[in-house]
């Protein structure tokens, strides 16, 4: 009775996807978004059914599907991929890493052209974050810069593979080995990129992904933490969990087997290992209907990949002839892009700015996106902040009193924030919004053309 009631709901609520689906023409094109079918909302239904609330038997199923897909040993979701990050970075300096854990003061190595959270919780857990510049076209750290800026305090390197595109990870993972230094990859924007065949965010020591209605597959709100380390993983565990030592899941208990059978700390021998907490934590967990969701999403993540591949080497043939104007992305050697959006530098010696050419595309009804924060020490964030900082190998600098000259020691920071923007390419566009993105960005350089003539 059970069952066949939870199916007439099912093809109820398919019927009512498909009557309310909205499908007119947008002359819109926008940079991203959700694709949402009828198999995710019959998984959020079904995940409602089960009244249970929080994380339960969806999540499992997605955290397991996650590890699978990506060949990775520990998969946890958490809210976000923000939080991902936040989780990464404090499971570093979990007392289980003994000597190898991060402290306050410790110096960890990013770039300043990126999203906010990949930085700040550096700066929450009171460590110095060393700036070094990024490259253009590829959009990442070199090696060489990494490998620079790197003291006896550096203990860790945290990059974004920007965009989908991944950093040179093989030299930047061998330099982290060679200082015995953690290797982060916030992969938030990069799933189901690869290098050499191994998927982004399994290669260093840490992964973050985000799922976000922007991103490649969506929860709604919604990140996971991955590692091949067990270590991490209980750290990321307990932290994402109120810092509880217990491994029990929630609902679940004795599972540890010592529920009353332990001496923790200074508390009195068998106290109730359920509230033992071994780590200053949060509660970051997510509910079973965004897992619901996030599990049906992940069967698509193929084809979505497939067309937003197809929509960016489209895009890169079309406005091939335009490279005089315009700097196109370039994949790194050796990797697999998963093109979150497709990023275009306006060159220098044009005689039109990129403010110019976003404003347009913008009154065509063509949206656009900068590289985030641009320079995020320009931000408001750090202009109005005492953080202290390092840009390369400079001594410790404090965000509130830096001058020009100390920006400009990051110039190709400097050249993304003032030339470089992006467009969409994800999976609800095809060939003729493409055509429209060229068609548009063609006309604009034609009509500056003109005028200079």
């Amino acid at each position: 009775m059970e069952l066949e009631l939870k199916e007439k709901i099912f093809e109820l609520a398919r019927e009512y996807y498909k009557a309310v689906k909205d499908k007119k023409a947008k002359d819109f094109i926008p940079v991203s978004g959700k694709i949402i079918t009828e198999d995710d909302l019959v998984n959020m239904i079904d995940a409602s059914l089960d009244m249970w609330l929080t994380a339960g038997r969806f999540n499992d199923e997605f955290e397991k599907e996650f590890s699978k897909y990506l060949d990775v040993k520990y998969a946890h979701t958490t809210t976000s991929g923000s939080s991902a990050n936040l989780l990464a970075i404090t499971s570093l300096t979990s007392p289980l890493l003994g000597e190898r854990a991060l402290k306050p003061d410790d110096e960890v190595i990013t770039v300043a052209a990126g999203f906010p959270t990949t930085i700040n919780a550096i700066i929450q857990n009171g460590m110095i974050p060393v700036f070094v510049d990024t490259r253009t076209a590829t959009y990442d750290a070199s090696p060489e810069d990494i490998e620079k800026a790197i003291t006896p305090k550096t203990r860790a390197v945290i990059l974004a593979h920007t965009l989908g595109n991944m950093f040179e990870i093989d030299k930047i993972q061998e330099i982290c080995k060679k200082y015995n230094l953690w290797l982060i990859e916030d992969t938030c924007d990069a799933l189901g990129a690869e290098f050499n065949g191994k998927k982004a965010g399994t290669i260093g020591d840490i992964g973050t992904f985000s799922f976000y209605p922007a991103h490649h597959i969506t929860m709604g709100e919604g990140g996971a933490v991955v590692t091949n380390n067990p270590v991490i993983a209980k750290a990321v565990k307990s932290l994402r969990d109120w810092g509880r030592d217990c491994v029990c899941p929630t609902g679940h208990d004795n599972v540890c087997n010592k529920r009353f059978k332990g001496q923790f700390g200074k508390m009195p021998f068998g106290y109730d290992h359920k509230y033992i907490y071994s780590h200053i934590g949060y509660n970051l967990k997510i509910t079973d209907w965004q897992a619901a969701v996030g599990l049906s999403q992940l069967k698509k993540l193929p084809e979505f990949l497939k067309i937003r591949e197809q929509n960016a080497l489209y895009l890169l043939n079309k406005l091939d002839d335009l490279k005089e104007y315009l700097e196109l992305p370039e994949v790194t050697k050796n990797s697999k892009s998963s093109w979150f959006g497709f990023l275009i530098g306006v060159r220098e010696n044009c005689n039109f700015k990129k403010q110019e050419l976003v404003e347009y595309l913008e009154n065509n009804k063509v949206a656009t996106r900068q590289l985030f924060a641009g320079n995020i020490l320009r931000q408001p964030n750090f202009v109005n902040s005492d953080i202290k900082l390092k840009i390369n190998n400079s001594e410790i600098l404090h965000s509130c009193d830096l001058e020009e000259k100390d920006y400009k020691l990051l110039p190709n920071t400097e050249y993304i924030m003032n030339n470089v923007f992006w467009v969409g390419v994800y999976p609800a566009l095809g060939k003729s919004e493409m055509d429209k993105i060229s068609d548009l960005i063609h006309e604009f350089i034609e009509s500056k053309k003109r005028r200079e003539k």
